[in-house]
């Protein structure tokens, strides 16, 4: 193992990323993942992790050894990660800012500015980023709408910007529409409700869906039906998932089912809750739903009792290859980490420690 030299960056300091073995080697057309660790606002200590399946090793804070000219490392609070091409692109909410970055190495290329931005999509060579557009301020009057900046990915300049709700969230692309979850989650206790529909050719917004309060995340499926999360208003309701068919443009089912965080793989939908913000709180909540019948086919697919060892759930992944789940623990929000290894059948394989507040994993 090689030990990091220094937590803060200063002149002369040679970082060296720390190496860390963990299970067997895999062999398959996924070479391995990125994984984004939000770190503490305020403090700079977003991190990025990279784990390579050929040699079963997890690369600790491997931005600030491929990049040591970049004076506050990532930045300040990663939101979101994905690699779309031959490029990572990561979220960088404080620093309101889209890092990107060669996926092959994490070398910086550039970075697009976009204020208080979220999440991050991707269609025909553009990408989609969701922005709060304001300050972070708790107001129930806060009248700044949020918008969908329209990214060039071969320029990295923003070349347009759709109003949509207060303080969109997640967003997901379904055939030639953008799909936004809207949280005002800024102007508790009126928390915006809607989910906007985005034509993609003329890039405005067609249509608000009403949903649930307070939504956060939101994919597509195979079957043209939209996932979107809620947070809930963390006293009176709980987290929650729904489901919208945009063929017949109706919400098709509310799910009795705390989501704080959900993976597509096929037709499963894994799914994550804390238990933490739900009124009056509750336990873990690992389920999967079979997005074909609408049905919940467990609310825990860890089945050797691992999950004991998992303080605070925070993100969740699924190779798309193997099946293999990964959860990662936020523990204390302060100190670092871990990440949770577990088979198909959800036997852990291995865990190890990673940065600050692991979020977000993207596979390559």
């Amino acid at each position: 193992m090689v030990s990091l030299f220094a937590g803060c960056r200063e002149e002369n300091v040679i970082f060296i990323p720390e190496e860390v073995p963990t299970g067997e080697p895999q062999f398959t057309s996924v070479a391995g993942f990125y994984l984004l660790n939000e770190g503490n606002m305020g403090t700079n200590k977003a991190s990025l992790d990279r784990y390579d399946y050929r040699t079963a090793t997890l690369t600790r804070n491997i931005y600030a050894q491929a990049n040591p000219d970049v004076p506050k490392e990532l930045g300040d609070v990663g939101n979101d990660l994905r690699s779309y091409g031959n490029r990572l692109y990561a979220v960088i909410n404080g620093s309101n800012k889209v890092e990107v970055m060669r996926l092959n190495d994490c070398r910086r290329i550039g970075q697009v500015d976009i204020p208080n931005c979220r999440q991050v999509a991707f269609h025909g060579g553009y990408a989609y980023v969701t922005s709060y557009a304001g300050p972070v301020l708790i107001d129930e009057d806060y009248a700044q709408l949020g918008y969908v900046a329209k990214v060039d990915t071969a320029t990295l300049r923003v070349v347009a910007r759709c109003t949509v709700g207060f303080q969109p969230d997640g967003i997901a692309v379904s055939g030639e529409r953008l799909y936004v979850a809207n949280s005002g989650g800024y102007r508790v206790p009126n928390y915006e409700n809607t989910l906007s529909v985005i034509d993609i050719a003329t890039f405005t917004e067609i249509e608000r869906v009403p949903v649930a309060i307070n939504l956060s995340q939101v994919t597509a499926d195979r079957q043209g039906k939209i996932w979107v999360s809620s947070r809930g208003d963390y006293i009176e309701h709980g987290s929650g998932l729904f489901c919208y068919d945009a063929r017949k443009h109706r919400l098709e089912k509310s799910f009795d089912l705390p989501v704080e965080r959900f993976w597509l793989k096929g037709d499963s939908l894994y799914t994550l809750s804390s238990g933490e913000y739900e009124p009056g709180g509750g336990a873990p909540v690992y389920g999967i739903v079979d997005t074909r019948t609408l049905s919940v086919l467990t609310r825990c697919f860890i089945a050797d009792g691992a999950e004991s060892a998992i303080r605070h759930p925070y993100g969740l992944a699924v190779n798309p290859v193997t099946g293999d789940i990964y959860v990662t623990d936020a523990r204390d929000f302060v100190n670092p980490g871990r990440l949770f290894s577990f088979t198909p059948e959800g036997e852990m394989m291995w865990q190890v420690r990673t940065g600050d507040i692991p979020t977000r994993i993207t596979f390559y």
